[in-house]
């Protein structure tokens, strides 16, 4: 600590300047209040330069190929290896080469003021800064501080792991070259995307998965559409084996996996996709009587159990760690403070309202960028059963719909929706197949909407889209 500590007071202080954290200073300071965001790395966080942004731009060459060589007169054209460096060069522009300039300039713009630095709560609506140089700068927030830390992948605890540099999602989205060979742990969202990535710019993939399918949370056949996809363009998947032990015993040579059943996996990087973990172990939560390390318990309106000035927003709550979904915990969150601020009790957050981020519950809609595409809303059938509704699963094969026929030759695709029978409406959508995810909002209207299914009779799908398939479930399901 230096011999002056600067102290400043705000109605907001937010921890974490991620697409979140952004969020939340964009809707205070649009209700007038003064909004101080404190960011340790980059403005724009995860999404911008490790997640959404750079692995969709390394996914979109791979999938566009994969797409073009099914067109007719295309697809010789197309046969060759992508340009990997053009590829990596396109990737590094969609991540603003690791700058945050212009997302500084966007909170400036709002009228934020930033703090460069490590934040971390000292006591009620109080947040210390350590910037830089090592100089403290002490926050007070008259009514609210919001922790928007996000969430780190977890790497899990291996012999030999510390000495093998080990990808996560950072490296994974981030790397400078393509490794010849490429050991994938784990079958979630982020594993079949890195997976898809890199065997198509040339890697040879392995894939280690320790349960019996790909995306697991999803409907069974959307692992089962992507891993025949990924196998088929050279990727190798093992299931039900797990990692025991790594090893890389000269700094630039290979890493060789040993798994429990006693065979072994040699590779030039791997790749870790095992799960999240909150930011929150260094946060100071101690000082507020919560646990360091922990998920941050918080009701609709994101704000923190027990409290009366603390938010939870975004992954740290883990309620949907989803960028689409992060932003939109902190519109409900920033309206929220904002009414307390103005002394608005709210006391009720009606479901579906302003202050209530009831879609984390009954309608997340999230798109996997692989070949093909899967993208769902709500629930599955196998948690819409277990949640107690009484519903039917009505599947169509998208390769029957006329548009389908037309994007690609030889087109294979699914698409299911769970209807609720008693109130005959949508409880979740999945489809898989290229070219999907544009079709996910139409789904997140219907189950979001709860729009009854007489009425969804008469939204008419254009022909000849591959939007037809929402005709032709409803005719399944009428029979």
């Amino acid at each position: 600590m230096t011999d002056a500590v600067k102290n400043s007071a705000y109605d907001v202080v937010v921890i974490g300047a991620g697409p979140v954290g952004e969020n939340v200073a964009d809707r205070t300071r649009a209700a007038g209040l003064s909004t101080a965001v404190v960011e340790s790395e980059l403005v724009g966080g995860e999404c911008s330069y490790w997640a959404c942004m750079p692995s969709k731009a390394l996914l979109r060459p791979v999938v566009a190929r994969a797409d073009a060589r099914k067109v007719p007169g295309l697809g010789g054209a197309v046969q060759g290896p992508l340009d990997a460096d053009a590829v990596l060069a396109y990737r590094d522009e969609e991540a603003s080469h690791w700058k945050d300039e212009g997302q500084v300039s966007w909170l400036d713009g709002v009228g934020a003021d930033v703090y460069r630095g490590k934040g971390r709560l000292t006591g009620v609506r109080e947040v210390s800064v350590t910037g830089p140089d090592g100089r403290e700068t002490r926050l007070t927030a008259r009514h609210a501080v919001a922790v928007c830390t996000g969430s780190r992948a977890v790497v899990p605890d291996l012999p030999g792991v510390a000495d093998v540099r080990p990808w996560t999602s950072r490296e994974a989205t981030s790397a400078k070259e393509v490794p010849s060979r490429l050991v994938v742990v784990g079958g979630g969202v982020v594993g079949v995307e890195m997976a898809t990535a890199w065997q198509g710019l040339g890697a040879q993939v392995t894939m280690l998965i320790r349960g019996g399918r790909l995306l697991p949370k999803m409907e069974p056949f959307a692992g089962e559409l992507v891993a025949d996809a990924l196998t088929e363009a050279g990727a190798r998947i093992r299931t039900g084996v797990s990692a025991v032990s790594v090893h890389r015993p000269a700094p630039d040579g290979p890493v060789t996996v040993e798994l429990d059943d006693g065979t072994s996996v040699e590779a030039d990087e791997i790749l870790f996709a095992t799960g999240r973990a909150p930011r929150t172990d260094d946060l100071g939560l101690d000082t507020v009587g919560l646990e360091p390390g922990s998920w941050l318990d918080v009701d609709d309106s994101c704000r923190v159990a027990g409290s009366d000035w603390l938010y939870g927003v975004g992954d740290v709550n883990h309620r949907a760690l989803l960028t689409h979904q992060g932003k939109y915990q902190a519109r409900v969150a920033g309206a929220a403070i904002a009414a307390r601020a103005q002394g608005d009790p709210l006391s009720r957050t009606e479901p579906w309202g302003a202050y209530a981020a009831t879609a984390d519950h009954a309608a997340v809609p999230q798109v996997v960028f692989t070949d093909p595409e899967a993208a769902s809303v709500g629930l599955t059938l196998a948690e819409a059963e277990e949640a107690g509704h009484r519903v039917r699963a009505v599947d169509y094969d998208l390769a029957s719909v006329a548009g389908s026929g037309l994007f690609a030759q030889g087109y294979r695709g699914r698409a299911r929706m769970v209807v609720d029978l008693d109130r005959e409406i949508l409880r979740g959508v999945t489809f898989v197949g290229p070219g999907i995810g544009e079709l996910l909002h139409s789904a997140t209207v219907a189950v979001a909407g709860e729009v009854p299914l007489d009425r969804l009779w008469h939204a008419v799908p254009a022909y000849p889209t591959i939007s037809e398939v929402w005709l032709r479930l409803l005719e399944t399901y009428r029979g």
